[in-house]
Protein backbone atom coordinates (compact mmCIF):
# COMPACT_ATOMS: atom_id res chain seq x y z
CA UNK A 1 0.00 0.00 0.00
CA UNK A 2 1.31 3.48 -0.85
CA UNK A 3 2.35 5.64 2.23
CA UNK A 4 -0.52 7.67 3.66
CA UNK A 5 1.27 10.81 3.14
CA UNK A 6 0.69 10.01 -0.43
CA UNK A 7 -2.58 9.49 -0.18
CA UNK A 8 -6.03 11.51 -0.77
CA UNK A 9 -8.17 12.94 1.74
CA UNK A 10 -10.27 9.93 3.71
CA UNK A 11 -13.60 8.36 2.14
CA UNK A 12 -16.10 10.44 3.74
CA UNK A 13 -19.09 7.94 4.77
CA UNK A 14 -22.49 10.32 4.50
CA UNK A 15 -25.31 8.13 3.05
CA UNK A 16 -24.48 8.75 -0.26
CA UNK A 17 -23.20 5.13 -2.91
CA UNK A 18 -19.38 4.60 -2.75
CA UNK A 19 -18.27 5.01 -6.21
CA UNK A 20 -15.77 1.81 -7.68
CA UNK A 21 -12.57 4.12 -7.40
CA UNK A 22 -13.02 4.82 -3.79
CA UNK A 23 -13.17 0.96 -2.90
CA UNK A 24 -9.87 0.56 -5.47
CA UNK A 25 -8.48 3.29 -3.56
CA UNK A 26 -9.35 2.10 0.45
CA UNK A 27 -8.62 -1.43 -0.89
CA UNK A 28 -5.54 -1.63 -3.01
CA UNK A 29 -4.21 1.47 -1.74
CA UNK A 30 -4.85 2.08 1.74
CA UNK A 31 -6.65 5.31 1.33
CA UNK A 32 -8.96 5.72 4.81
CA UNK A 33 -12.31 6.82 5.67
CA UNK A 34 -14.04 8.84 8.20
CA UNK A 35 -17.76 8.69 9.53
CA UNK A 36 -19.68 12.11 8.40
CA UNK A 37 -21.35 13.97 11.14
CA UNK A 38 -24.59 13.80 9.48
CA UNK A 39 -24.12 9.70 9.41
CA UNK A 40 -23.17 9.62 12.99
CA UNK A 41 -26.61 11.16 13.49
CA UNK A 42 -28.43 9.14 11.64
CA UNK A 43 -27.29 6.17 13.51
CA UNK A 44 -27.68 7.57 16.34
CA UNK A 45 -31.42 8.05 15.58
CA UNK A 46 -32.16 4.64 14.75
CA UNK A 47 -30.71 3.20 17.12
CA UNK A 48 -32.11 4.90 19.58
CA UNK A 49 -35.52 4.11 17.85
CA UNK A 50 -34.98 0.56 17.94
CA UNK A 51 -33.87 0.51 21.79
CA UNK A 52 -37.57 2.06 22.14
CA UNK A 53 -38.78 0.04 20.31
CA UNK A 54 -37.37 -3.15 22.18
CA UNK A 55 -38.21 -1.83 25.46
CA UNK A 56 -41.95 -2.44 24.42
CA UNK A 57 -41.71 -6.67 24.55
CA UNK A 58 -42.68 -7.22 21.11
CA UNK A 59 -40.96 -9.79 19.16
CA UNK A 60 -38.76 -8.36 16.93
CA UNK A 61 -36.68 -10.87 14.78
CA UNK A 62 -33.36 -11.36 14.76
CA UNK A 63 -33.40 -8.37 17.96
CA UNK A 64 -35.25 -10.80 20.45
CA UNK A 65 -35.55 -13.97 18.57
CA UNK A 66 -33.28 -16.52 17.12
CA UNK A 67 -32.39 -16.58 13.34
CA UNK A 68 -33.29 -18.32 9.86
CA UNK A 69 -35.35 -21.41 10.88
CA UNK A 70 -35.17 -20.69 15.13
CA UNK A 71 -37.12 -17.50 14.48
CA UNK A 72 -39.56 -18.62 16.63
CA UNK A 73 -37.66 -18.85 19.33
CA UNK A 74 -38.05 -15.62 21.92
CA UNK A 75 -34.81 -15.00 23.87
CA UNK A 76 -34.90 -13.43 27.12
CA UNK A 77 -33.62 -10.19 27.84
CA UNK A 78 -31.15 -10.94 29.35
CA UNK A 79 -29.63 -13.15 26.67
CA UNK A 80 -29.62 -10.66 23.89
CA UNK A 81 -26.24 -9.59 24.00
CA UNK A 82 -25.06 -13.38 24.11
CA UNK A 83 -27.36 -13.99 21.33
CA UNK A 84 -25.51 -11.50 19.24
CA UNK A 85 -22.40 -12.62 19.92
CA UNK A 86 -23.16 -16.81 19.60
CA UNK A 87 -24.42 -15.36 15.80
CA UNK A 88 -20.75 -14.25 15.08
CA UNK A 89 -19.49 -17.57 16.48
CA UNK A 90 -21.83 -20.18 15.01
CA UNK A 91 -21.93 -18.45 11.99
CA UNK A 92 -17.97 -18.43 11.42
CA UNK A 93 -17.71 -21.37 9.15
CA UNK A 94 -16.23 -20.33 6.35
CA UNK A 95 -13.33 -22.90 4.61
CA UNK A 96 -10.80 -22.62 1.93
CA UNK A 97 -7.55 -20.30 0.92
CA UNK A 98 -8.31 -16.75 2.57
CA UNK A 99 -9.60 -13.97 0.48
CA UNK A 100 -6.62 -11.31 -0.38
CA UNK A 101 -6.09 -8.23 1.90
CA UNK A 102 -7.62 -6.38 -0.62
CA UNK A 103 -10.62 -8.03 -0.76
CA UNK A 104 -11.20 -8.45 2.45
CA UNK A 105 -10.68 -4.20 3.01
CA UNK A 106 -13.04 -3.81 0.26
CA UNK A 107 -15.84 -5.92 2.31
CA UNK A 108 -15.01 -4.12 5.24
CA UNK A 109 -15.22 -0.68 3.50
CA UNK A 110 -18.93 -1.57 2.10
CA UNK A 111 -19.96 -2.94 4.90
CA UNK A 112 -19.29 0.64 7.11
CA UNK A 113 -21.20 2.39 4.13
CA UNK A 114 -23.92 0.07 4.42
CA UNK A 115 -24.44 0.63 8.03
CA UNK A 116 -23.62 4.22 8.42
CA UNK A 117 -26.89 4.92 6.15
CA UNK A 118 -28.68 4.75 9.62
CA UNK A 119 -31.30 2.21 8.13
CA UNK A 120 -29.45 -1.07 10.34
CA UNK A 121 -29.30 0.54 13.82
CA UNK A 122 -25.94 -0.22 14.86
CA UNK A 123 -24.39 2.26 17.00
CA UNK A 124 -21.67 4.58 15.23
CA UNK A 125 -18.95 3.00 17.46
CA UNK A 126 -19.04 -0.50 15.55
CA UNK A 127 -18.49 1.63 12.77
CA UNK A 128 -15.49 3.71 13.36
CA UNK A 129 -13.65 0.63 14.59
CA UNK A 130 -14.20 -0.89 11.85
CA UNK A 131 -12.55 2.33 9.86
CA UNK A 132 -9.82 2.27 13.16
CA UNK A 133 -8.96 -1.33 11.60
CA UNK A 134 -8.60 0.25 7.90
CA UNK A 135 -6.46 2.94 8.95
CA UNK A 136 -4.20 0.60 11.47
CA UNK A 137 -3.92 -2.34 8.64
CA UNK A 138 -5.95 -4.39 10.76
CA UNK A 139 -6.92 -7.37 8.23
CA UNK A 140 -9.46 -10.06 9.52
CA UNK A 141 -7.96 -14.06 8.12
CA UNK A 142 -11.60 -14.47 5.84
CA UNK A 143 -12.01 -18.01 4.40
CA UNK A 144 -12.93 -17.95 0.50
CA UNK A 145 -16.05 -19.95 0.86
CA UNK A 146 -18.63 -20.45 3.01
CA UNK A 147 -21.26 -17.84 1.40
CA UNK A 148 -24.79 -19.31 -0.65
CA UNK A 149 -25.28 -15.26 -1.35
CA UNK A 150 -28.81 -15.33 -0.01
CA UNK A 151 -28.99 -14.59 3.75
CA UNK A 152 -26.04 -12.10 2.99
CA UNK A 153 -22.32 -13.43 2.83
CA UNK A 154 -22.88 -14.87 6.36
CA UNK A 155 -19.89 -16.91 6.68
CA UNK A 156 -17.38 -14.74 5.16
CA UNK A 157 -18.54 -11.53 7.28
CA UNK A 158 -18.98 -14.05 10.61
CA UNK A 159 -15.24 -14.00 10.37
CA UNK A 160 -14.77 -10.28 9.55
CA UNK A 161 -16.65 -9.96 12.51
CA UNK A 162 -15.15 -11.77 14.83
CA UNK A 163 -12.19 -9.28 14.80
CA UNK A 164 -14.46 -6.80 16.06
CA UNK A 165 -15.34 -8.66 19.19
CA UNK A 166 -11.36 -9.74 19.84
CA UNK A 167 -11.79 -12.92 18.34
CA UNK A 168 -10.91 -14.87 15.23
CA UNK A 169 -7.90 -14.21 13.26
CA UNK A 170 -5.93 -11.12 11.36
CA UNK A 171 -3.12 -9.84 9.52
CA UNK A 172 -1.22 -7.00 10.61
CA UNK A 173 2.04 -5.63 10.26
CA UNK A 174 2.74 -8.51 8.08
CA UNK A 175 1.79 -11.28 10.62
CA UNK A 176 -0.97 -13.58 11.05
CA UNK A 177 -2.08 -13.64 15.22
CA UNK A 178 -5.14 -14.18 16.95
CA UNK A 179 -7.61 -11.18 16.53
CA UNK A 180 -7.58 -9.70 20.10
CA UNK A 181 -3.67 -9.78 19.94
CA UNK A 182 -4.32 -7.38 16.22
CA UNK A 183 -6.49 -5.15 17.32
CA UNK A 184 -4.37 -4.72 20.55
CA UNK A 185 -1.25 -4.40 18.55
CA UNK A 186 -2.63 -1.27 16.41
CA UNK A 187 -4.09 0.00 19.63
CA UNK A 188 -7.92 -0.80 19.18
CA UNK A 189 -10.11 -2.49 21.69
CA UNK A 190 -12.62 -4.89 20.77
CA UNK A 191 -16.47 -3.57 20.75
CA UNK A 192 -19.11 -5.43 22.95
CA UNK A 193 -22.16 -5.60 20.50
CA UNK A 194 -25.57 -4.69 21.23
CA UNK A 195 -28.63 -6.26 20.34
CA UNK A 196 -28.79 -6.64 16.15
CA UNK A 197 -25.80 -5.20 15.71
CA UNK A 198 -24.03 -8.90 15.38
CA UNK A 199 -27.14 -9.83 12.65
CA UNK A 200 -26.72 -6.11 10.66
CA UNK A 201 -22.38 -6.83 10.35
CA UNK A 202 -23.34 -10.17 8.82
CA UNK A 203 -26.42 -9.87 6.77
CA UNK A 204 -25.63 -8.13 3.75
CA UNK A 205 -23.92 -8.99 0.43
CA UNK A 206 -20.73 -7.17 1.14
CA UNK A 207 -18.31 -9.91 -0.14
CA UNK A 208 -20.07 -10.39 -3.72
CA UNK A 209 -20.20 -6.29 -3.74
CA UNK A 210 -16.38 -5.71 -2.99
CA UNK A 211 -15.33 -8.48 -5.25
CA UNK A 212 -17.72 -7.02 -7.89
CA UNK A 213 -16.08 -3.59 -7.45
CA UNK A 214 -12.55 -4.69 -7.89
CA UNK A 215 -13.44 -6.59 -10.62
CA UNK A 216 -15.19 -3.82 -12.10
CA UNK A 217 -12.44 -1.48 -12.18
CA UNK A 218 -9.89 -4.28 -13.35
CA UNK A 219 -12.31 -5.15 -16.49
CA UNK A 220 -12.84 -1.27 -17.04
CA UNK A 221 -9.00 -1.66 -18.18
CA UNK A 222 -8.95 -4.66 -19.76
CA UNK A 223 -11.58 -3.64 -22.15
CA UNK A 224 -9.45 -0.83 -23.15
CA UNK A 225 -6.67 -2.88 -23.40
CA UNK A 226 -7.60 -5.79 -25.49
CA UNK A 227 -8.92 -3.11 -28.05
CA UNK A 228 -5.69 -2.01 -28.38
CA UNK A 229 -4.27 -5.30 -28.66
CA UNK A 230 -6.98 -5.98 -30.91
CA UNK A 231 -5.59 -3.04 -33.16
CA UNK A 232 -1.40 -3.95 -33.02
CA UNK A 233 -2.53 -7.31 -34.10
CA UNK A 234 -4.58 -6.02 -37.36
CA UNK A 235 -1.06 -4.47 -38.28
CA UNK A 236 0.96 -7.18 -36.88
CA UNK A 237 -1.09 -9.71 -39.20
CA UNK A 238 -1.47 -7.18 -42.22
CA UNK A 239 -5.00 -7.53 -41.82
CA UNK A 240 -7.25 -4.76 -43.58
CA UNK A 241 -9.27 -2.39 -41.71
CA UNK A 242 -12.50 -2.23 -44.36
CA UNK A 243 -14.74 -4.43 -41.58
CA UNK A 244 -14.20 -1.17 -39.37
CA UNK A 245 -16.23 1.22 -41.87
CA UNK A 246 -18.54 3.13 -39.41
CA UNK A 247 -21.40 2.96 -41.69
CA UNK A 248 -21.60 -1.03 -40.68
CA UNK A 249 -21.30 -0.60 -37.01
CA UNK A 250 -23.96 1.71 -37.69
CA UNK A 251 -26.38 -0.89 -39.75
CA UNK A 252 -25.96 -2.75 -36.65
CA UNK A 253 -27.09 -0.45 -34.05
CA UNK A 254 -25.30 -2.04 -31.51
CA UNK A 255 -23.56 0.59 -28.80
CA UNK A 256 -20.64 -1.48 -27.87
CA UNK A 257 -19.34 -2.54 -31.00
CA UNK A 258 -19.94 0.89 -32.50
CA UNK A 259 -17.31 1.96 -30.07
CA UNK A 260 -15.16 -0.72 -30.24
CA UNK A 261 -15.22 -0.14 -34.17
CA UNK A 262 -14.26 3.18 -33.53
CA UNK A 263 -11.44 3.10 -30.76
CA UNK A 264 -10.01 0.78 -33.51
CA UNK A 265 -10.25 3.20 -36.01
CA UNK A 266 -8.74 5.83 -33.94
CA UNK A 267 -5.71 3.43 -33.00
CA UNK A 268 -4.89 2.52 -36.56
CA UNK A 269 -4.81 5.69 -37.90
CA UNK A 270 -2.34 7.44 -39.98
CA UNK A 271 -0.90 3.72 -40.35
CA UNK A 272 1.65 2.98 -42.77
CA UNK A 273 1.16 -0.91 -42.87
CA UNK A 274 -2.37 -0.90 -43.75
CA UNK A 275 -1.49 1.98 -46.64
CA UNK A 276 1.32 -0.65 -48.07
CA UNK A 277 -1.13 -3.35 -48.41
CA UNK A 278 -4.69 -1.97 -49.43
CA UNK A 279 -4.21 -2.30 -53.23
CA UNK A 280 -3.57 -6.30 -55.09
CA UNK A 281 -3.90 -7.57 -51.63
CA UNK A 282 -4.89 -11.14 -53.01
CA UNK A 283 -7.08 -11.68 -49.36
CA UNK A 284 -10.52 -10.88 -49.77
CA UNK A 285 -11.62 -11.30 -46.14
CA UNK A 286 -9.60 -11.69 -43.11
CA UNK A 287 -10.53 -14.38 -40.34
CA UNK A 288 -13.78 -13.91 -37.79
CA UNK A 289 -11.11 -12.84 -35.07
CA UNK A 290 -10.11 -9.77 -36.77
CA UNK A 291 -13.51 -8.98 -39.07
CA UNK A 292 -15.68 -10.06 -36.11
CA UNK A 293 -13.62 -8.17 -33.59
CA UNK A 294 -16.10 -4.93 -32.85
CA UNK A 295 -18.76 -7.69 -32.56
CA UNK A 296 -17.30 -9.79 -30.17
CA UNK A 297 -15.81 -7.15 -28.01
CA UNK A 298 -18.66 -4.90 -28.04
CA UNK A 299 -21.20 -7.14 -27.03
CA UNK A 300 -18.40 -8.13 -24.10
CA UNK A 301 -18.04 -4.45 -23.52
CA UNK A 302 -21.78 -4.00 -23.00
CA UNK A 303 -22.47 -6.82 -20.82
CA UNK A 304 -19.47 -5.63 -18.68
CA UNK A 305 -21.23 -2.05 -18.61
CA UNK A 306 -24.44 -3.78 -17.26
CA UNK A 307 -22.62 -5.73 -14.34
CA UNK A 308 -21.25 -2.21 -13.47
CA UNK A 309 -24.08 -0.46 -13.15
CA UNK A 310 -25.60 -3.18 -10.86
CA UNK A 311 -22.27 -3.01 -8.78
CA UNK A 312 -22.34 1.05 -8.69
CA UNK A 313 -25.88 0.66 -7.35
CA UNK A 314 -25.55 -1.87 -4.83
CA UNK A 315 -22.29 0.23 -3.21
CA UNK A 316 -25.31 2.89 -2.40
CA UNK A 317 -27.46 0.24 -0.92
CA UNK A 318 -28.81 -1.12 2.83
CA UNK A 319 -28.87 -4.96 2.66
CA UNK A 320 -28.86 -5.50 6.48
CA UNK A 321 -32.48 -7.33 7.95
CA UNK A 322 -34.53 -6.19 9.54
CA UNK A 323 -34.36 -2.47 8.61
CA UNK A 324 -35.24 0.50 10.84
CA UNK A 325 -36.92 3.49 9.95
CA UNK A 326 -36.62 6.03 12.15
CA UNK A 327 -37.95 8.68 10.05
CA UNK A 328 -39.89 11.25 12.21
CA UNK A 329 -38.86 9.76 15.82
CA UNK A 330 -40.73 6.13 15.49
CA UNK A 331 -39.71 3.27 14.48
CA UNK A 332 -40.92 0.91 11.83
CA UNK A 333 -39.19 -2.50 12.19
CA UNK A 334 -39.53 -3.79 8.47
CA UNK A 335 -38.44 -7.71 7.63
CA UNK A 336 -37.73 -8.35 3.98
CA UNK A 337 -35.04 -9.83 1.53
CA UNK A 338 -32.38 -7.25 0.70
CA UNK A 339 -29.32 -9.63 1.64
CA UNK A 340 -30.38 -11.15 -1.41
CA UNK A 341 -27.67 -11.45 -3.66
CA UNK A 342 -29.11 -11.93 -6.80
CA UNK A 343 -29.23 -8.84 -8.35
CA UNK A 344 -25.22 -8.90 -8.21
CA UNK A 345 -25.32 -12.85 -8.61
CA UNK A 346 -26.54 -12.56 -12.03
CA UNK A 347 -24.45 -9.42 -13.14
CA UNK A 348 -21.06 -11.39 -11.80
CA UNK A 349 -22.20 -14.52 -14.02
CA UNK A 350 -22.87 -12.47 -16.60
CA UNK A 351 -19.77 -10.58 -16.52
CA UNK A 352 -17.27 -13.79 -16.01
CA UNK A 353 -19.22 -15.03 -19.65
CA UNK A 354 -18.76 -12.08 -21.22
CA UNK A 355 -14.66 -12.56 -20.36
CA UNK A 356 -14.78 -15.88 -22.52
CA UNK A 357 -15.22 -14.55 -25.99
CA UNK A 358 -12.64 -11.81 -25.46
CA UNK A 359 -10.15 -14.02 -24.31
CA UNK A 360 -10.98 -16.35 -27.21
CA UNK A 361 -10.98 -14.01 -29.72
CA UNK A 362 -7.28 -12.97 -28.66
CA UNK A 363 -6.33 -16.51 -28.33
CA UNK A 364 -7.49 -17.02 -32.09
CA UNK A 365 -5.44 -14.24 -33.57
CA UNK A 366 -2.29 -15.41 -31.48
CA UNK A 367 -2.58 -18.88 -33.35
CA UNK A 368 -3.09 -16.90 -36.46
CA UNK A 369 -0.03 -15.64 -36.70
CA UNK A 370 2.28 -18.05 -35.01
CA UNK A 371 0.94 -20.88 -37.33
CA UNK A 372 2.34 -18.96 -40.23
CA UNK A 373 -0.45 -19.56 -42.19
CA UNK A 374 -0.87 -16.53 -43.64
CA UNK A 375 1.86 -16.61 -46.61
CA UNK A 376 1.31 -12.62 -47.47
CA UNK A 377 2.45 -11.76 -43.86
CA UNK A 378 6.27 -11.57 -43.80
CA UNK A 379 6.64 -13.65 -40.15
CA UNK A 380 8.48 -16.89 -39.39
CA UNK A 381 6.15 -19.69 -37.78
CA UNK A 382 6.12 -18.82 -34.68
CA UNK A 383 7.77 -15.48 -34.35
CA UNK A 384 11.19 -17.84 -33.95
CA UNK A 385 14.61 -16.05 -35.85
CA UNK A 386 15.42 -19.83 -37.44
CA UNK A 387 12.40 -21.95 -36.93
CA UNK A 388 13.28 -25.78 -36.09
CA UNK A 389 15.93 -24.85 -34.00
CA UNK A 390 14.13 -22.30 -31.91
CA UNK A 391 10.68 -22.70 -31.02
CA UNK A 392 9.96 -19.06 -30.74
CA UNK A 393 6.55 -17.84 -28.85
CA UNK A 394 5.11 -21.87 -29.83
CA UNK A 395 4.14 -22.51 -26.06
CA UNK A 396 2.58 -18.73 -25.19
CA UNK A 397 -0.12 -19.96 -27.39
CA UNK A 398 -0.19 -23.57 -25.76
CA UNK A 399 -0.62 -20.98 -22.06
CA UNK A 400 -3.61 -18.71 -23.74
CA UNK A 401 -5.15 -21.88 -24.53
CA UNK A 402 -5.16 -23.51 -21.10
CA UNK A 403 -5.95 -20.09 -20.03
CA UNK A 404 -9.35 -20.17 -22.56
CA UNK A 405 -10.38 -24.04 -21.35
CA UNK A 406 -10.44 -22.57 -17.59
CA UNK A 407 -12.08 -19.61 -18.54
CA UNK A 408 -14.76 -21.38 -20.17
CA UNK A 409 -15.30 -23.86 -17.16
CA UNK A 410 -15.74 -20.99 -15.28
CA UNK A 411 -18.06 -19.41 -17.16
CA UNK A 412 -20.65 -21.30 -15.78
CA UNK A 413 -23.05 -19.47 -14.45
CA UNK A 414 -23.49 -20.55 -10.40
CA UNK A 415 -26.56 -18.27 -9.94
CA UNK A 416 -28.06 -21.07 -12.47
CA UNK A 417 -28.06 -23.81 -9.43
CA UNK A 418 -30.04 -23.53 -5.94
CA UNK A 419 -29.07 -25.83 -2.50
CA UNK A 420 -31.73 -24.76 -0.11
CA UNK A 421 -30.32 -24.31 3.83
CA UNK A 422 -31.64 -23.42 6.96
CA UNK A 423 -34.04 -26.02 7.35
CA UNK A 424 -35.85 -25.18 4.18
CA UNK A 425 -36.76 -21.79 5.26
CA UNK A 426 -33.44 -20.22 3.21
CA UNK A 427 -35.06 -22.31 -0.12
CA UNK A 428 -34.20 -19.96 -3.04
CA UNK A 429 -30.09 -18.90 -2.83
CA UNK A 430 -28.19 -16.70 -5.41
CA UNK A 431 -24.40 -18.28 -5.03
CA UNK A 432 -23.40 -15.07 -5.64
CA UNK A 433 -20.26 -15.48 -3.80
CA UNK A 434 -19.37 -18.13 -6.10
CA UNK A 435 -19.62 -15.91 -8.98
CA UNK A 436 -17.98 -13.08 -7.57
CA UNK A 437 -14.72 -16.16 -7.06
CA UNK A 438 -15.13 -17.00 -10.50
CA UNK A 439 -15.40 -13.47 -11.64
CA UNK A 440 -12.05 -12.57 -9.88
CA UNK A 441 -10.26 -16.07 -11.15
CA UNK A 442 -11.87 -15.16 -14.59
CA UNK A 443 -10.13 -11.57 -14.55
CA UNK A 444 -6.63 -12.89 -13.73
CA UNK A 445 -6.78 -15.51 -16.64
CA UNK A 446 -8.76 -12.94 -19.50
CA UNK A 447 -5.59 -10.61 -18.69
CA UNK A 448 -2.97 -13.42 -19.03
CA UNK A 449 -4.76 -14.16 -22.58
CA UNK A 450 -4.17 -10.55 -23.26
CA UNK A 451 -0.89 -10.45 -22.05
CA UNK A 452 0.10 -13.44 -24.48
CA UNK A 453 -1.53 -11.69 -27.29
CA UNK A 454 0.71 -8.22 -26.84
CA UNK A 455 4.20 -10.52 -26.42
CA UNK A 456 2.98 -12.15 -29.60
CA UNK A 457 1.57 -8.71 -31.51
CA UNK A 458 4.51 -6.49 -30.35
CA UNK A 459 6.74 -9.32 -31.93
CA UNK A 460 5.34 -9.29 -35.58
CA UNK A 461 4.37 -5.71 -35.89
CA UNK A 462 8.58 -5.74 -35.91
CA UNK A 463 8.26 -7.51 -39.07
CA UNK A 464 6.29 -4.94 -40.89
CA UNK A 465 9.30 -2.19 -40.65
CA UNK A 466 10.33 0.14 -41.18
CA UNK A 467 6.78 0.57 -41.57
CA UNK A 468 5.00 2.27 -38.49
CA UNK A 469 1.35 1.74 -37.52
CA UNK A 470 -0.88 4.32 -36.10
CA UNK A 471 -0.03 6.17 -33.41
CA UNK A 472 -2.27 4.70 -31.03
CA UNK A 473 -1.08 1.49 -32.17
CA UNK A 474 2.65 2.48 -31.83
CA UNK A 475 2.10 4.40 -28.34
CA UNK A 476 0.66 0.87 -27.18
CA UNK A 477 3.85 -1.14 -28.39
CA UNK A 478 6.08 1.21 -27.15
CA UNK A 479 4.71 0.59 -23.08
CA UNK A 480 5.14 -3.39 -24.34
CA UNK A 481 8.84 -2.78 -24.91
CA UNK A 482 9.34 -0.32 -22.10
CA UNK A 483 8.91 -3.92 -20.61
CA UNK A 484 9.86 -6.58 -22.77
CA UNK A 485 12.80 -6.67 -24.79
CA UNK A 486 12.42 -8.01 -28.52
CA UNK A 487 12.97 -11.92 -29.18
CA UNK A 488 16.36 -12.45 -30.18
CA UNK A 489 16.62 -16.02 -29.87
CA UNK A 490 14.57 -18.36 -27.50
CA UNK A 491 14.12 -17.03 -23.76
CA UNK A 492 11.57 -18.26 -21.01
CA UNK A 493 8.31 -16.29 -22.27
CA UNK A 494 6.44 -16.80 -18.54
CA UNK A 495 8.68 -13.53 -16.97
CA UNK A 496 7.60 -11.44 -20.16
CA UNK A 497 3.97 -12.49 -19.85
CA UNK A 498 3.47 -11.60 -16.29
CA UNK A 499 5.50 -8.36 -16.92
CA UNK A 500 2.81 -7.45 -19.79
CA UNK A 501 -0.13 -8.44 -17.20
CA UNK A 502 1.62 -5.75 -14.34
CA UNK A 503 1.06 -2.99 -17.06
CA UNK A 504 -2.38 -4.30 -18.06
CA UNK A 505 -3.18 -4.11 -14.38
CA UNK A 506 -1.60 -0.37 -14.19
CA UNK A 507 0.93 -1.98 -11.02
Amino acid sequence: MAPASELREPVVLDGRPLTIAEVVDVARAGRGASLAPSARAAMQASRAALERRTAGGEALYGINTGFGSLSRVRIPAGDLAALQVNLIRSHAAGVGDPLDAEVVRAMMLVLAASLARGRSAVRPEVVELVLAMLAAGVVPVVPSRGSVGASGDLAPLAHLALVLIGEGEAMHAGRRMPGGDALAAAGLRPVALAAKEGLALINGTHLMCAVGALAMHDLARLVHVATGATALAIDACRATDAFLDARIHAARNQPGQAEVAAGLRAMLAGSQVLAAHRENDPRVQDPYSFRCAPQVLGAARDVIAFARGVVERELGGVTDNPLVFADGGAADIVSGGNFHGMPLALALDAAKMALVPMANISERRTFWILSGHDAHNPVKPYLAGNPGTESGLMIAQYAAAACCNELQVLAHPASAHNVPTSAGIEDINSMGATSANHLRAAVRLATDVIAIELLVMAEGLEAQRPLRSGAGVEALHAEVRARVPRLAGDRPPAGDIAAIGAVIRGD
